[in-house]
């Protein structure tokens, strides 16, 4: 993950945090809304990604997954801040701008930051 996130331009800290917070780092989840693996992210992102990426991506593997959602992460980031950006992450970007953060992308957001400041100072979940 550390390296895919560097490869993109993302960091590394934030992106382990977004995958603690969306998963636990664990490949195997699939959440009731269809969001697969590390990243949590759905098919569809997948597909909108792999425009990005210039390949097909397969959510469904490991490598992918994360790409999916730091290549989804680095888009984001290029269009609003960096709180608004991992709001945008759980709660979509369009939502976000339309109506604001909700309670519960307030909630999620307060999380990932803190894990990343967790992470950051050495934190190590394991």
């Amino acid at each position: 993950m550390v390296r895919v996130a560097r490869h993109y331009g993302v960091d590394p800290t934030l992106a382990l945090a977004l995958a603690w917070q969306e998963s636990g780092w664990q490949q195997r989840r699939i959440s009731k809304a269809g969001a697969v693996g590390a990243m949590q992210v759905l098919p569809g992102t997948g597909t909108w990604m792999s425009l990005y990426v210039g390949r097909r991506l397969n959510v469904y593997g490991l490598h992918d997954n994360v790409v999916t959602g730091v290549v989804l992460f680095k888009v984001l980031r290029g269009q609003a801040t960096w709180t608004r950006s991992i709001a945008a992450y759980y709660q979509g970007l369009g939502a976000v701008r339309r109506h604001g953060m909700y309670p519960s992308t307030r909630a999620y957001t307060r999380s990932v930051i803190a894990l990343y400041h967790r992470l950051d100072r050495g934190w190590s979940p394991a």
